[in-house]
């Protein structure tokens, strides 16, 4: 069974650079690095072969096997050492060839007791040919060069083990893994925080892989780690909110809603259980349960700082966004039909909250508060009206509704100097001398000497430029008197 989230939906508007990046550098070193292993691989099975060794060491091997699952209690390797005893029959010498090689605690077994394996002259036959096999070829394959061994920890294979991949299978499995948690969780993080917090989870994953199978010379390689980090990330982003799962269950496959957090304990428990009964399947689960743990920890822990979820996260899409305006503006817009004002000015008002650049929304707050021009919600939405034609720049449509005002809420709620003074400037700015002078009179009659002043003197300037004589003495009066 398989269950992933699928809470959020790619913008393609603003790719997930990052994510993008990681996949093409998984890419890029699987083709054209790991590459040349099967080359190597080839040669080394045909010098290897024609060297006899396996004749030397398929008796080994087939007591070691026992060993291990009658010392060491490991019962999955009764399966391995059936098929190596098919291969010996059917004498397929190349897979034969192929077990023994690979097989890294077999050859650090090898080593230690080749002196009580066989006789001296087949011990230095065996380690002069197995030794320049080693050299030339097993250990320039990629995943022994950069894969994390538990045996031989470094600091860079910490990180460099993550962009290898054991096959076609396997990298195209954690890819799809990798895109559809990591682009939700780069736009969470942001790009940079993203990237560190993808390789230190995959380096905690390969830490916690060291401590279950220290002494180990099988190397770990594979994002596997790494994408459990970004799936414990995204768990620890979204915390209780009810998010949508993804599930695959042999040919059946839904969806279903259930608090993100529910999902870190299934997934660990899976990854624990199937470490403890899968057998020897190849796959590092501890590692797995090591990069989630890692990945919900670094948010919880962080999240408040450095890890910070950044807020515009959990802004819908502008295409959700979109679909979110249109039914709830059609359900204002209803109410208006019905004629049921307060319930349409609520859906308008809660709509303009989120959606404050819907300039269609105040003007229809506007024509609702007119239906009321005696209260003072009218004067402020014709205020605000007013102010956002002139941001929009539209001046024609601020001085219409100026004029609209003053016919209908001027005498219940006046409006103050100040409006009808920059009234009188966009008029003036826009050669509509009759509303300038209404203006003027509004403003007048406000009683604010110093704004009347100056406007007195700009109308003055204006009718002398236009060589309006009786006008501008008119005002060059007023401005005397006052």
């Amino acid at each position: 069974m398989l269950i992933i989230p699928a809470e959020n939906a790619i913008n393609w508007k603003r790719p997930p650079w990052v994510t993008l990046g990681l996949i093409m550098a998984c890419l890029l070193v699987f083709l054209f690095y790991q590459g040349d292993d099967s080359r190597k691989l080839e040669q080394a099975v045909e010098q290897y072969l024609a060297a006899d060794l396996h004749e030397l060491e398929a008796p080994a091997y087939e007591d070691y096997l026992q060993r291990q699952i009658q010392f060491q209690g490991e019962e999955g390797r009764v399966y391995e050492l059936q098929q190596f005893q098919q291969l010996r029959e059917e004498n397929e010498t190349f897979w034969l060839a192929i077990n023994l090689m690979m097989d890294r605690e077999f050859y650090q077994y090898l080593l230690q007791n080749r002196d009580v394996i066989w006789a001296p002259t087949e011990r230095a036959r065996w380690q002069e040919q197995r030794t320049a096999i080693e050299q030339q070829y097993i250990q320039k394959l990629s995943a022994n060069q950069l894969g994390l061994v538990p045996a031989d920890l470094s600091l860079y294979t910490l990180i460099t083990y993550q962009f290898l991949h054991g096959g076609w299978g396997h990298i195209i499995g954690n890819l799809i893994f990798l895109f559809l948690l990591g682009f939700t969780v780069e736009k969470a993080l942001g790009p940079g925080r993203y990237l560190i917090a993808y390789l230190v989870c995959g380096a905690l994953s390969g830490l916690m892989f060291t401590a279950v199978s220290a002494g180990s010379y099988v190397p770990l390689v594979g994002a596997s780690g790494s994408i459990s980090g970004l799936m414990g990330m995204y768990v620890a982003i979204y915390g209780l909110q009810k998010i949508r799962f993804f599930y695959f269950l042999g040919v059946y496959f839904n969806y279903f809603r259930a608090p993100a957090i529910a999902l870190l304990p299934v997934w660990v428990g899976k990854e624990i259980y199937d470490y403890w009964y899968a057998g020897a399947t190849g796959i590092a689960y501890m590692a797995h349960a090591g990069g989630l743990i890692a990945g919900a920890g670094l948010v919880w822990l962080l999240g408040k700082s450095w890890l910070q979820v950044r807020e515009e996260f959990f802004e819908p899409e502008e295409e959700e966004q979109d679909a979110r305006f249109t039914t709830g503006y059609a359900q204002a817009m209803a109410s208006l039909g019905r004629m049921e004002f307060d319930l349409a000015r609520r859906q308008f008002e809660a709509l303009r909250e989120h959606y404050p650049e819907r300039h269609i929304l105040l003007e229809h707050l506007y024509q609702l508060a007119k239906l009321r021009p005696d209260l003072p919600e009218y004067r402020d939405r014709a205020i605000e009206l007013m102010n956002d034609a002139l941001s929009r720049r539209q001046p024609e449509q601020m001085i219409a509704i100026w004029q609209e005002y003053l016919g209908k809420g001027e005498s219940y709620q006046p409006l103050s100097a100040q409006d009808h003074n920059r009234v009188l400037f966009t008029s003036l700015k826009q050669h509509d001398l009759k509303a300038a002078e209404k203006a003027f009179e509004r403003l007048k009659s406000t009683g604010d000497d110093m704004l009347t002043t100056e406007a007195c003197r700009l109308l003055v300037e204006e009718f002398e430029k236009r060589q309006m004589a009786p006008k501008a003495r008119h005002y060059r009066q007023l401005l005397q008197a006052n």
